[in-house]
């Protein structure tokens, strides 16, 4: 058969089976990145036997959401498995040394969403990124964020992460001709209603051009950054 029929029959075959999970070894092949695990909700040997069984066939592992004491019991299966404690996240990169493309730029509102800005850069840098980073520029002070406006424009896509009222992906929108992704994350008072408030503003962006994933989702922007960075 031709490469092209194998690879399409590979991209098919069977999932292993651990009773509690499925894991998908051929997702990488599929979408380009292996399978992600998010990890609130999974005990701490559960992600551990993810995480080995997925690293045995991948040079690349992310786990999402997780404290400190998690990297203890993944250690035990993965000696190599690191911890990231601003973004909350375990990784295993056996491929450091390949290249990585230029193009992305994530930016915070605020201080207390650089945990999620933080997320979106570790994933989009794991997929092969090198990830420009600019934080605390939020529309409070929006002459913070004017300072960049050079390394903006040189991007190919922007990710904007902010909470309370959210308006900072669609400043960033108005300055920009690449496209912008809006990350809400639940950091403000009372009435934000836990990222509601900057989840609406960025859907309801006056600038064309924003697309919004999902409260505190960091791990979401940071893969569809990626991908359009491709």
């Amino acid at each position: 058969m031709s490469v092209d029929e194998a690879l399409a029959q590979l991209a098919n075959l069977p999932y292993e089976e651990l009773g509690f999970a499925k894991i998908d070894h051929h997702r990488a092949l599929r979408r380009g990145f292996p399978e992600v695990i998010f990890g609130p909700g999974k005990t701490a040997e559960q992600i551990a036997s993810i995480v080995e069984r997925l690293a045995s066939s991948a040079s690349k592992v992310l786990v999402t959401k997780v404290d400190q004491e998690c990297l203890n019991t993944v250690k035990r299966l993965v000696p190599d498995a690191e911890y990231h404690p601003i973004a909350r996240a375990i990784t295993v990169n056996r491929a450091k040394d390949a290249p990585r493309r230029r193009g992305i730029m994530v930016l915070s509102g605020g201080t207390a969403d650089i945990p999620i800005a933080e997320e979106a850069a570790l994933t989009a840098e794991l997929m092969g990124n090198e990830v420009e980073r600019s934080y605390d520029v939020g529309v409070a002070g929006v002459h913070r964020l004017l300072d960049h406006l050079p390394r903006l424009r040189q991007a190919k896509v922007v990710v904007a992460v902010a909470g309370m009222e959210g308006a900072l992906p669609s400043v960033v929108s108005g300055l920009v001709s690449v496209p912008v992704i809006a990350a809400p994350t639940s950091v403000g008072y009372g009435a934000s209603l836990g990222g509601l408030a900057a989840l609406l503003t960025m859907l309801n962006s006056c600038s064309a051009g924003v697309s919004v994933v999902n409260i505190d989702n960091g791990f979401g922007a940071g893969y569809l950054a990626a991908l359009i960075n491709r």
